[in-house]
């Protein structure tokens, strides 16, 4: 009897994590759009796939999309086939490949430790700030950590619990699959190293299995898996002979992967940048300080390749990319599991000194208070920042309100954990971390939708123009074209806006009774009469005129169309703004 209750409590602890990881990180799918700088450019390149049929050579509007490898936006198309909803499926990849990740850990602590390590990796890797905002998002990050944490599920299956060659091939197919996600994906294979290094000194516990011919199906399998696009669109290209697909060859084989590597040209950090990114995985990061002592000593003393390996392997990507002068913190996110993996068999230890109660307690009191301040302040207190957020992200006082309420709503769900779990502040803590994340979702950003996606703006685009009417885009922006509701054109998206806007002016004047232009504020010419045209409001931080053609006062159908604020528009098309 004991032990059926002892293995109903074990099954409970595990649907408890997995529960709350799917509600944390599933709530809101389907309640927002694509938001900028990344999501609205993914989406609308699965959409166009989509509607074309072509899956090969991802398109931006008219022109080809070198940046990224497909992968994400297959599956972001694959799952508008399942599901017929884009609000539904550009969320899908971020969840399955976070919550698999979560399942990695906590299986891999559970078989290298316990059971109850397991569960402690798993928790500390959901409530790390970094890893469940980026859950929650559609950037190409989370679905690239999913796939090295898988590799390097198989990889330490076999290095630290083998041989178990089936997880070797394994862990080097999804490493081939990271690659096609973003070129970083070959990443996880480097956790080979620190094993090889350990097996030569003479570590227990650790097999590379070099000497065997079964090493060779996991480069077979790295090289099947990137060969799932490779081989068709290298094959396309030569075939074709199509310049413009040669060019595109060129660009996503070479200059976005070792080129931009040698030679980044964007993102300018210093060599310690990711010290401070870091800071992002709190609260789990919080625990370093009282984790290094007791790694030193199980490396130095005990000699135990469980804890080498992924610590290992996070210390060659952190400086793998320090390297280059371009960095965004987002480079090093795959790293963290392997981090909560080293940290998870102190976890139960460290939790129980007065100091990291006393941190974990204060943390959750800081972010209680804080949500809850701003709350009030938006309720009570002085109102320019409400103003801002009307002047700046086109937010109703409605809405603002609204937010207002969800911010105090947070705050006393905080300050409630707080006080119920004070004799359990890690529980407080992470009580707190949920209820933020879960409003977050279905309540905080569903309120700032229209704000923050082009929603708003393209709805109130199509009303004016009617159902008959056609629309040219200049100076767009992915999150435009994604959520236009009528007949629309682009010029290209890359074009510099000036002759963007002379192509624009052409085509209007085909049609001028039925054709309307949409474009951006500083691109909006001086031959523009702002009286005629219609400002039809703002999306995230950018403002729209819509432009029929009797707005138009002598605008000539030149490149050397002068703007209204020249020198913005060109800092914000540089990128600088």
């Amino acid at each position: 009897m004991r032990q059926m209750t002892f293995a109903k409590t074990r099954s409970l602890d595990t649907w408890l994590l997995f529960i709350t990881a799917l509600l944390v990180i599933g709530a809101g799918i389907g309640l927002r759009d694509p938001w900028p700088a990344d999501e609205p450019r993914f989406a609308l390149v699965a959409k166009q796939m989509v509607e074309s049929g072509n899956w090969l050579f991802p398109h931006r509007g008219v022109e080809l999309y070198p940046d990224k490898p497909p992968m994400l936006m297959w599956l972001e198309g694959l799952f508008f086939l399942i599901t017929g909803n884009w609000r539904v499926a550009f969320l899908m990849p971020s969840l399955i490949a976070t919550m698999g990740a979560i399942w990695c850990v906590k299986d891999l602590g559970q078989r290298l430790w316990t059971r109850k390590v397991g569960l402690y990796a798993g928790w500390a890797l959901l409530f790390a700030f970094q890893f469940t905002y980026q859950a929650k998002r559609a950037q190409i990050d989370a679905l690239v950590l999913g796939m090295i944490t898988l590799a390097n599920y198989g990889l330490l299956r076999h290095l630290l619990k083998g041989p178990d060659w089936k997880m070797w091939v394994l862990g080097w197919f999804f490493a081939g699959l990271g690659t096609i996600t973003k070129g970083v994906g070959f990443l996880a294979l480097l956790s080979i190293v620190p094993a090889a290094v350990a097996s030569v000194r003479g570590w227990p516990d650790v097999k590379v299995g070099a000497g065997d011919r079964r090493f060779w199906l996991g480069p077979l399998a790295f090289l099947v898996a990137v060969s799932v696009w490779l081989v068709p669109m290298v094959s396309t290209v030569l075939l074709s002979g199509d310049p413009e697909h040669r060019a595109y060859l060129n660009d996503i084989l070479f200059r976005q992967t070792a080129k931009r590597y040698a030679n980044s040209w964007d993102h300018p950090q210093p060599v310690w940048y990711f010290l401070e990114v870091m800071f992002m995985w709190a609260p789990t990061i919080l625990a370093l300080p009282w984790a290094i002592r007791p790694w030193a000593r199980r490396l130095r003393l005990r000699h135990d390749p469980r804890y080498l390996v992924p610590i290992a392997w996070w210390l060659i990507v952190l400086v793998f990319f320090s390297i280059p002068h371009g960095k965004r913190d987002v480079y090093i996110m795959p790293a963290l599991p392997m981090v909560c993996l080293a940290l998870a068999p102190l976890l139960p230890g460290l939790l129980r000194k007065p100091g990291p109660q006393w941190l974990a307690r204060g943390f959750a009191l800081v972010l209680a208070l804080a949500t809850l301040g701003m709350g009030i302040a938006m309720l009570t207190g002085d109102p320019s920042f409400e103003r801002k957020l009307h002047t700046d992200r086109g937010m109703s006082e409605v809405v603002t309100a609204t937010l207002a309420y969800v911010l105090v709503a947070m705050g006393t769900w905080g300050m409630g954990s707080v006080l119920m779990f004070r004799r359990r502040p890690v529980v407080g803590l992470l009580s707190t971390l949920g209820a933020i994340w879960v409003l977050y979702g279905i309540a905080l950003a569903p309120l700032v939708n229209d704000s923050s996606s082009a929603r708003g703006v393209m709805m109130a685009t199509a009303r004016r123009i009617g159902p008959d009417a056609e629309l040219g885009l200049v100076a767009w922006k992915e999150q435009n074209l994604l959520m236009t509701q009528s007949r629309t054109t682009n010029f290209g998206f890359r074009m510099p806006w000036k002759e963007q806007l002379r192509l624009g002016l052409a085509w209007q004047a085909e049609k001028p009774t039925t054709r309307w232009l949409l474009i951006q504020d500083v691109s909006l010419p001086a031959c523009v009469d702002r009286a005629l045209a219609d400002d039809i409001g703002d999306s995230n931080r950018r403002g729209w005129w819509l432009v029929p053609m009797t707005a138009r006062v002598h605008c000539p159908a030149s490149p050397e169309i002068p703007f209204d604020d020249a020198a913005r528009a060109a800092r914000i098309e540089a990128g600088d703004e």
